[in-house]
């Protein structure tokens, strides 16, 4: 049985973090939660920074607190998805962003991974005192929508993409406590549980 834990980046993952991200544009695959890092190709010590940073930003208009995580499989200590966790909303964010991003890269998905991630993301933001989180796709990634969904998440919108009126968006929320308690037995085997979270 394969394990996953989250771990928060850092320099010995350089190599790996842009192999990640290079994997997306020669996939030509849209690229979301991954705190940024597609901005800084260029500069990924830059973008360590930028996600120090967020760690422990005060809430303000425009900026909240985030922590940024790789998802690694434990076996061959593979980078296979991230996620991104906003641990405060704006009122901004309240109607376009939400709480959590995810993305599993290319070569690793149909395989159910990113429910595990979300799973630990969960598991991070009951860390952190959340009791829900609301998260966001496009209705035409089924794959998203219906990771939330196997979470517990029930739809809470259908609207048009303000910034492309041909795109739907589909809004969900999950009560985190409920969702980690009726899931547990189900995530558990995948679990590392030396450390959920490096």
């Amino acid at each position: 049985m394969e394990k996953f834990y989250l771990e928060k980046p850092t320099l010995q993952r350089k190599k790996e973090a842009l192999e990640y991200i290079y994997e997306f544009f020669d996939n030509d695959s849209g690229i979301h939660g991954v705190g940024s890092l597609n901005k800084y190709i260029d500069d990924y010590e830059g973008w360590l920074r930028f996600v120090e940073a967020n760690w422990n930003r005060p809430v303000t208009d425009t900026w909240v607190p985030s922590h940024t995580y790789f998802l690694i499989r434990k076996s061959d200590d593979r980078i296979v998805g991230m996620i991104d966790i906003r641990l405060a909303l704006t009122e901004f964010l309240k109607k376009y962003g939400f709480n959590i991003g995810y993305s599993i890269r290319p070569s690793e998905r149909g395989k159910g991974y990113n429910k595990i991630n979300l799973y630990l993301g969960l598991q991070v933001c009951a860390q952190y005192g959340l009791k829900e989180v609301y998260l966001d796709a496009d209705l035409d990634n089924p794959a998203s929508w219906k990771t939330m969904e196997a979470l517990g998440g029930i739809r809470i919108r259908e609207h048009i993409d303000e910034d492309d009126s041909t795109n739907v968006m589909v809004d969900y929320v999950i009560d985190v406590v409920k969702s980690l308690e009726e899931h547990k037995e189900e995530f558990a085997p995948y679990v590392n549980e030396e450390g959920k979270v490096k």
